[in-house]
């Protein structure tokens, strides 16, 4: 048997790579909504790019990858994920339709014939 200096603690970190199928027009929009948010609130910079950032976090919300993995793949902080993760959460829940408009909406352009709960059709 041969003595080695190497220890195993020297080794290399295993790389994880997956393929995200994910739209270039969803990682631009996210991107966009980051750019904008930073631009609001006068931030200087961030370690990575919005499009990158956007990635991080889809991949997180996609494939349910654990924070530390995405993180410590892309050299920043488990709670920099995490960070990033709500703030884009919140800035998409900010664009979605709150139900008292989505109503309106409904009510506006006519109620359907026949009820979803039920099935049968409303005869008055």
């Amino acid at each position: 048997m041969a003595n080695t200096k190497e220890r195993t603690e020297d080794t290399c970190p295993l790389v994880y790579q997956c393929r995200l199928p994910l739209s270039t027009r969803t990682v631009n929009h996210l991107a966009d909504l980051l750019r904008r948010h930073l631009k609001a609130i006068r931030s200087r910079w961030r370690i990575l790019l919005p499009g990158k950032i956007a990635v991080i976090v889809l991949a997180v919300l996609r494939h349910d990858q654990r924070l530390a993995d995405m993180a410590g793949g892309n050299d920043v902080s488990e709670s920099t994920v995490r960070r990033w993760r709500d703030e884009l959460i919140g800035l998409l829940a900010v664009q979605a339709p709150r139900l008292d408009g989505a109503l309106k909406q409904v009510v506006r352009q006519g109620l359907p014939r026949e009820s979803p709960c039920t099935g049968s059709s409303s005869t008055t």
